[in-house]
């Protein structure tokens, strides 16, 4: 594994042993480097978490499916745990854990609010369903930014016309969806859970639906306390995932909520943070 040397300033470490049965990370901002790659020491460190019995899980807004090639590699893929669409699709070893779809009408209103925002505003939204994202907006700046997150993209007349299960409606703004995007939405925070997951996306899901609970729910599947659980994030989505470990780190340079909701701080995905403090953990 390649040396890294941390942010020390924004290095945050528990002191003693400490009991570590299940990690749950983030993807963007937090386990990927900058240029949205895995770091090649995840591999190595993930043979000695398997070894330890240690349950590794990535929780990302991000597709299943591309969550799953992200991680296909011999021996990976079987035990692994996926948090996917921002708690609205669990998986283990590629069985079901929890899954949780919105209704059509809610469906429908959210898409009729993002299409009247567009008239106005760089934005899209992406339909996420079980099987396949669905999105109407056809060009090329557009589709290069939601491939990345949405390995299975399907481009259609009517987003609304599709069959399959809505689990959530994200929302891409090229400029800043907190700042634009989140405005228009907020009204569905009566009803449904909205969430800013970076800079440029804002996710609608139903009531309930987070990754908070979705660890929660894997920690009761899996006989693990909050005290065995460590956690790592750098966004406002993260921040439920956080609530649910007593090991709960915030990247350096994290949104401030985050930063001031963690426990503690790692360093920057830039410095393999996530990476760091796991081999600390381990090494202790």
């Amino acid at each position: 594994m390649p040396s890294t040397t941390p942010d020390t300033e924004h290095l945050q470490l528990p002191t003693g042993p400490v009991d570590v049965r299940l990690v749950v990370t983030d993807m963007d901002g937090t386990l990927l480097t900058p240029d949205g790659d895995v770091p090649d020491g995840l591999w190595p460190l993930l043979e000695r978490l398997r070894e330890r019995g240690v349950a590794f899980a990535p929780a990302s807004g991000r597709q299943h499916a591309t969550l799953a090639r992200t991680f296909d590699r011999p021996g990976v893929l079987e035990d692994l745990v996926i948090i996917a669409e921002n708690g609205a699709f669990v998986t283990r070893g590629g069985e079901e854990v929890s899954s949780d779809a919105l209704d059509h009408d809610a469906v429908s209103d959210v898409v009729t609010a993002v299409r009247g925002l567009a008239r106005s505003r760089d934005v899209g939204a992406v339909v996420a369903g079980r099987r396949c994202a669905y999105v109407e907006r056809s060009d090329a700046a557009f589709l290069d930014h939601v491939s990345a997150y949405y390995a299975r993209l399907e481009v259609v007349d009517d987003v609304l016309a599709t069959r399959d299960q809505v689990l959530k409606v994200a929302v891409y703004d090229a400029a800043d969806a907190e700042a634009g995007t989140l405005p228009t939405l907020e009204r569905f925070r009566q009803t449904h859970q909205v969430v800013v997951s970076s800079r440029h996306w804002v996710d609608v899901m139903n009531r309930g639906v987070d990754k908070g609970v979705a660890v929660r729910t894997l920690q009761e599947a899996l006989g693990v306390t909050p005290a065995q659980t460590v956690a790592f994030g750098d966004y406002l989505n993260d921040v439920p995932m956080l609530d649910a470990a007593t090991w709960s780190f915030a990247m350096a340079g994290a949104h401030p909520e985050v930063l001031e909701r963690a426990r503690f701080t790692a360093p920057s995905n830039a410095d393999a943070g996530v990476l760091t403090v796991l081999e600390h953990l381990l090494d202790d």
